[in-house]
């Protein structure tokens, strides 16, 4: 007898975009949308506001000869943007210093969280700004408070995070350390830090968002070189084109800071 087959259908026969071209697509849209309504609102509601075409002509141009230095105040985007980079790098290494340890102690000793946790609360929620003058007092360096602001800025979410990973390992991870008798190095690198290196590096990501934010507003006080001093000193010579254009340059280095820190999130958690 003869035996009959019957296909399964296919459950799509459509065709369907790879994911790339669909996120690119998506992408494209979300850009083109915005800088409609960035063109829409600088020739009706803020017409000294530069549009999106004039902007970009003028980011060209800075990108064009971003090394050129013509004095303490006309120096390139690059040099700009490598100044506020090292800042931001060197106050978020100090942040991380101090934050690190203290986080694993009230992590993991519940008196010392009781004790510290209130003065986090306490500090933790102070604006930015209002340390710039306490670090000017105590460093009497400018670029040097810039740094510490950044610093004071950058360490709660990596404080706040590590604290919450360690209070966070299972009990049974404990007890398997404490019935094999680990070392409290052993505990530290092979408990402690797996388990909480996938919140430690949301802090690392929060806190570094933070630090590019806050120099801006830091190298607006301080002066000298960095692009927060760079937007201040076009705003001062009515360039609007080149605060926009500024602007856009910080906003494109913080997606690619934060890109590279979720992709580092992401290899942690798989």
């Amino acid at each position: 007898m003869e035996r009959i087959t019957v296909a399964k259908p296919s459950a799509d026969r459509g065709y369907r975009l790879p994911h790339w071209a669909t996120s690119l697509l998506s992408t494209t849209l979300g850009f083109l949308a915005f800088g409609l309504l960035w063109h829409v609102l600088s020739h009706t509601v803020a017409p000294k506001v530069p549009d999106a075409l004039t902007t970009l002509n003028t980011l060209w141009e800075m990108v064009r000869d971003p090394f050129y230095d013509n004095g303490p105040n006309d120096k390139g985007i690059a040099i700009q943007l490598a100044t506020s980079l090292y800042r931001v790098g060197l106050g978020f290494l100090i942040g991380i210093a101090i934050a690190l340890p203290i986080g694993f102690l009230i992590g993991a000793s519940e008196a010392l969280y009781k004790a510290i946790n209130p003065v986090v609360q306490l500090l933790r929620p102070v604006s930015p700004l209002a340390w710039f003058p306490v670090g000017l007092a105590a460093l009497a360096a400018s670029d040097k408070a810039a740094v510490f602001v950044i610093a004071i800025c950058s360490l709660w979410p990596t404080l706040i995070n590590t604290a919450v990973g360690v209070a966070s390992v299972p009990e049974d991870y404990k007890n398997v350390a404490r019935v094999f008798r680990f070392s409290p190095w052993k505990y530290l690198t092979r408990v402690l830090w797996p388990y909480a290196l996938p919140y430690i590096l949301t802090g690392f990501r929060l806190g570094l968002g933070i630090a590019w934010m806050v120099i801006v507003a830091a190298e607006m006080l301080s002066g000298g070189t960095g692009v927060g001093f760079f937007i201040w000193d076009s705003y001062n010579a009515l360039d609007l084109e080149r605060v926009m254009a500024a602007i856009l340059l910080i906003g494109l280095v913080g997606w690619a800071i934060d890109g590279a820190l979720s992709y580092l999130h992401r290899k942690a958690q798989a």
